[in-house]
């Protein structure tokens, strides 16, 4: 037994549900679920999860303020503050969701060729979308709107100020049901109904670390070491999957 816990600040994306959000004052989503298992196990160590806004939580770590940051992709090119990521926690297949009227003149399989001339939703902080699409965006051929979360670019889809919105399957459409849940989305005249188009990619999400902290985090070798191996078993033993199911309600 330690004789004293090291308390540790890791923020969280507050505005990505189901994955990771704010409720009230707290973090809530299936990361968050994953990870309070995950850090009730590290018995050095009292984590604190706070919700920040993700271009913040960016910053954060950017200016090596922040240590850790979830449930960042792995982009090491466009994040290089970013070091070292964890293991991977989780799988989330990013797709193209576009207005009925916008995918029934084609069927759009190809991303994104079959995307040129039209404009795309995008999280604000998020860089989705592959080489190929960032290239065809600085050359005009696709258009980018950023809003600041899921519920803004659903909205903004719905009501055909853009043409398609990028990000995560399941994100999309649980808050798609949350909208309809409240009335603020109702398929009709007013408002486009949503079609699934494309798979853009497959990502997993990390635990990122900041590598701007001058050696501020002594203790983040041995932090990032205890993570993966609580994680490693979580994933062995299908604990982790069992999280995710119970979460989205899904039955094996």
């Amino acid at each position: 037994v330690f004789a004293k816990k090291i308390d540790v600040i890791v923020y969280a994306d507050a505005n990505y549900p189901p994955y990771s959000f704010k409720e009230g004052e707290e973090a809530a989503g299936i990361y968050t679920e994953i990870l309070k298992v995950a850090f009730s196990r590290m018995e050095r160590y009292r984590v604190q999860i706070i919700p920040v806004p993700w271009k913040r939580g960016l910053k954060e770590l950017k200016q090596g303020k922040g240590f850790a940051l979830y449930p960042p992709y792995f982009h090491p090119k466009e994040f290089p503050f970013i070091w070292p990521y964890s293991l991977p926690i989780m799988d989330e297949t990013i797709v193209a969701f576009c207005s009925e009227e916008v995918l029934s003149k084609s069927l759009r399989t190809r991303w994104p060729e079959d995307y040129y001339g039209l404009t795309i939703g995008n999280n604000a902080g998020f860089v989705e979308g592959g080489d190929i699409f960032w290239k065809a965006v600085k050359e005009n051929k696709i258009f980018v709107s950023e809003a600041r979360g899921n519920r803004q670019n659903i909205l903004k889809l719905a009501r055909r100020r853009i043409d398609c919105y990028i990000n995560d399957r399941i994100s999309v459409l649980w808050e798609l049901e949350v909208l309809k849940y409240r009335g603020e989305y109702k398929e009709g005249k007013q408002y486009a109904k949503l079609v699934e188009g494309a798979t853009v990619a497959i990502n997993q999400g990390f635990l990122g670390f900041t590598n701007r902290d001058q050696g501020k985090y002594t203790y983040k070798e041995d932090f990032v070491k205890e993570f993966n191996l609580v994680i490693y078993e979580m994933r062995k033993s299908r604990e982790l999957q069992k999280i995710i199911n119970n979460f989205l309600k899904i039955t094996d």
